[in-house]
């Protein structure tokens, strides 16, 4: 540890300092009375452009995929690519979505999509299965922002997991001090430092090994001699469906999300949305470049920190380990703090939203349907603190693996939500009794399919190995591959419209549309907002 010492000054003191903002915060556009889902939860839901772009982009691009996408880069090249087509496509795609679930939810005061389900489709049953997935979806998620503090440990020589509790103890501090205040002030620090560390890594790394022409030669010898079929510099027959499938799966996903809905919803009007879906995706100019680092870290011959087994790497380490190897000692500490923070705004945000996933589709719909304003947000100021606690142990007590596969999991769960919560911000078109039914199939062939997926042969695991669905088990003769939430999503699609039409057809009662067309249309000022009333129809 001793050879990492400026490091590990320079990363503890941008870390203390950023901490120090997530308690000023509480301070920050303070209001009268913080204690409401709307002020602690949602910021007020008065941010402008700059602050929901910073948030938003700093909720997105996460420690996790700091550390993960240059990895999978690393380990199985072009497929790791395919986070950079679907941040491209996903923008204009939720572009039409957005502006409408701010709309209708400025309306009628709903702070999480399963609110939204709630009131749309009457339906508490399915706004609870919702809820649920949403919350287990997210659970994982924030486990893994562990894994980038994590990786940026190890590579400064700092084992155990006490310094792991203590920054998590730190930030769910502020958090339950400031809400969501704190990571939309430290967002700001967090994307300029990122920044700052991928165009600096971009310009001097390359420099320093030959130019780019050196760095794919590099990374192509390596694929070329030694990867498995499907890996390479260049897609092949076997994982080209794979690539298209998962990424396309993964656009749809994203805005799914809670905690993504959760800095959208704090926006002050449509046109905050609007300018950010079209300024995002310099987010996905930075994840390109943060890709290539994978490649970097080959011709570099950087190696990852090794596991305690001694016979692995823990390839989450390639990046901080590059770092580490090419960087001056005081800048590879500030690219570490800006791992490590970057793990801090996304935490924050996901416990945030999936303690006000409890509070509202859970403690006030089934525990007390009268709860005052004060009483739901101290509910998600404790659940919040509940849910860093569940995260820390998933870490403390899962292996490292088996929670990188929830969260490939948690994106084939959070899949399933779609027919309720996207499409229905469209049409009322399906039953509440079909959209509990195609969730449940979508939710069974995913798992299924999950099941069958063997992971790398080093891990000696026969089953949640992956998201890779062989086409071979449906009976194809080809080893090509598929995204497991794709299909299952097609099966929830299938599977909703034909029970809306036996739903139909047998006369079953359908719930009550609380909303109107013009709800998806109100903007800022809208004299129609009102709380949403939940003690209405089953």
């Amino acid at each position: 540890m001793s050879q990492h010492t400026t490091e590990l000054v320079v990363f503890s003191v941008l870390f203390l300092i950023v901490s120090g903002m997530g308690f000023v915060a509480a301070r920050w556009r303070r209001p009268d009375n913080i204690e409401s889902l709307n002020e602690w939860g949602l910021g007020g839901r008065n941010f402008g452009s700059w602050i929901t772009w910073f948030l938003v982009g700093g909720d997105l691009y996460t420690a996790y995929t700091f550390v993960a996408v240059p990895a999978l880069v690393f380990g199985a090249g072009a497929m790791g690519f395919f986070a950079v087509p679907y941040t491209v496509i996903i923008y204009p795609l939720v572009f039409l979505i957005l502006a409408r679930m701010w709309s209708v939810s400025h309306v009628h005061g709903f702070v999480t999509p399963a609110d939204f389900v709630r009131a749309r489709f009457g339906s508490p049953t399915l706004a609870l299965v919702v809820a649920i997935t949403g919350l287990v979806a997210t659970m994982p998620y924030i486990a893994l922002q562990l894994v980038g503090i994590e990786a940026v440990l190890k590579s400064m020589g700092v084992t155990g997991h006490l310094p792991i509790i203590i920054a998590f103890a730190i930030l769910a501090a502020y958090t339950y001090q400031s809400g969501l205040r704190a990571p939309a002030l430290i967002a700001f620090v967090k994307d300029t430092l990122i920044y700052i560390v991928i165009l600096a890594a971009v310009i001097y790394i390359p420099a320093k090994l030959g130019g780019w022409g050196s760095i794919f030669d590099a990374a192509k010898a390596k694929f070329d001699a030694s990867a498995p079929p499907g890996d390479g510099i260049t897609l092949n027959a076997a994982n080209q469906l794979q690539y298209i499938s998962l990424a396309f799966g993964s656009a749809l996903a994203l805005f799914l999300y809670p905690h993504s809905l959760t800095g959208v919803l704090a926006s002050k009007n449509r046109n905050v949305i609007k300018r950010n879906m079209s300024a995002l995706p310099a987010y996905s100019l930075l994840l390109g470049l943060i890709a290539l680092l994978g490649y970097m870290a080959i011709a570099a011959g950087t190696k990852p920190v090794m596991n305690p087994d001694g016979k692995t790497g823990d390839n989450n380490t390639i990046v901080p380990q590059l770092f580490d190897q090419m960087f001056p000692d005081w800048f590879a500490g500030v690219a570490y703090a800006a791992i490590g923070i970057g793990a801090l705004v996304p935490a924050a945000i996901m416990s945030i939203a999936a303690a006000n996933l409890f509070t509202r589709n859970i403690y006030r719909e089934y525990l007390n349907k009268h709860a005052t304003d004060a009483q739901e947000a101290k509910v998600s100021k404790l659940v919040s603190l509940v849910v860093k606690v569940g995260a820390v142990l998933c870490i403390l007590l899962l292996d490292l693996q088996f929670a990188i596969d929830l969260q490939l999991i948690g994106g084939v769960l959070i899949l399933q939500t779609l027919p309720s919560v996207a499409l229905g911000l469209y049409t009322r078109w399906f039953h509440r009794g079909g959209l509990i039914a195609g969730w449940a199939a979508g939710l069974a062939a995913g798992m299924w399919m999950l099941y069958t997926v063997p992971g790398p042969p080093a891990t000696g695991k026969l089953h949640f190995g992956g998201s890779a669905f062989s086409l071979s088990n449906l009976g194809f003769d080809t080893k090509m591959t598929i995204y497991v939430g794709f299909v299952a999503l097609i099966v929830n699609l299938v599977v909703a419209a034909v029970g809306t039409l036996l739903f139909r057809a047998a006369k079953v009662a359908d719930g009550e549309d609380a909303t109107s067309r013009g709800d998806y249309f109100a903007d800022e000022g809208d004299p129609k907002v009102k709380d949403l009333d939940l003690t209405g129809s089953t």
